[in-house]
């Protein structure tokens, strides 16, 4: 479980709770945020419409939403409501609560890895993260996605970054966008053919130089396809138009009749 950042919750907090103990008066919620400190739920919280038993609504083990409604910082006692949750703010909260878990124990492994105690994972990673952009999962995974910026420019040390983007890399898929063209080319000239691969081989060696990701093949002669892979829309689109315009300028120079049709995957 993530270690809490502050000891009691705040009245008006959405926290995530296991419910521990039913009883007819209400229940007991263990607060799985706060180091497991055991919140009150009254029975005229559970639900706004009434029911019999308290226990057709929660039960022992269920992990739950619960919304803080008083908070006795002497006395160190959390009073919390089901029934002033929104379906939308609770679906909200599980998920953040899901990806913030999974950004911790990244960066518990990656504590590990580098020789650094399990708090200062906290303190130097995921709460500058959070603090930084709300969810540190989403900053992880932008590190994958586009280096270690996201990371620098939360104030996470140096010493971290590096393996942080490697151990996250096991554990985030990266989303990748495809833009595709199919090439209409035809060359009435006798090494017609030979012409066309040339074009098409100049294009792809430019983008294996640029360690673009792509595929160019064709589908029944005159018609090829050029597919570019990325991981953001705009760009790939930007990169397009560069190829786009170099295999135009060698088509152009080789005698090659080449008009093109869009296909976005």
């Amino acid at each position: 479980m993530p270690i809490a950042r502050q000891e009691l919750p705040n009245v008006g907090d959405y926290v995530i709770g296991t419910v521990a103990e039913v009883f007819d008066y209400g229940a007991y919620v263990t607060l799985d945020e706060y180091n497991g400190l055991k919140a009150f739920l009254p029975w005229s919280e559970v639900a706004s419409k009434w029911v019999r038993d308290i226990r057709e609504v929660v039960r022992e083990g269920q992990k739950i939403v619960v919304k803080v409604i008083r908070v006795d910082r002497r006395k160190k006692e959390v009073d919390v409501s089901l029934k002033k949750v929104a379906d939308n703010e609770r679906k909200r909260k599980l998920l953040w609560w899901k990806r913030y878990v999974k950004a911790c124990k990244i960066t518990e492994i990656v504590a590990q890895q580098v020789g650094k105690k399990i708090e200062d994972a906290y303190r130097e990673v995921i709460w500058r993260l959070e603090d930084a952009y709300g969810d540190p999962m989403y900053a992880i995974e932008e590190a994958v996605s586009t280096g270690p910026q996201v990371l620098l420019k939360a104030g996470v040390p140096q010493e971290w970054v590096d393996a942080l983007i490697k151990e996250a890399g096991k554990h985030v898929k990266v989303k990748e966008v495809r833009i595709r063209r199919i090439l209409v080319m035809r060359s009435i000239t006798p090494d017609g053919v030979e012409r066309i691969r040339k074009c098409l081989g100049e294009v792809s060696e430019a983008l294996n130089g640029k360690n673009v990701k792509h595929e160019i093949y064709v589908t029944g002669s005159p018609r090829y396809v050029i597919d570019l892979y990325s991981q953001d829309y705009k760009s790939a689109e930007t990169l397009m138009a560069e190829v786009v315009e170099m295999l135009e300028k060698c088509c152009r120079s080789n005698h090659v009749e080449l008009s093109i049709e869009e296909e976005k995957a």
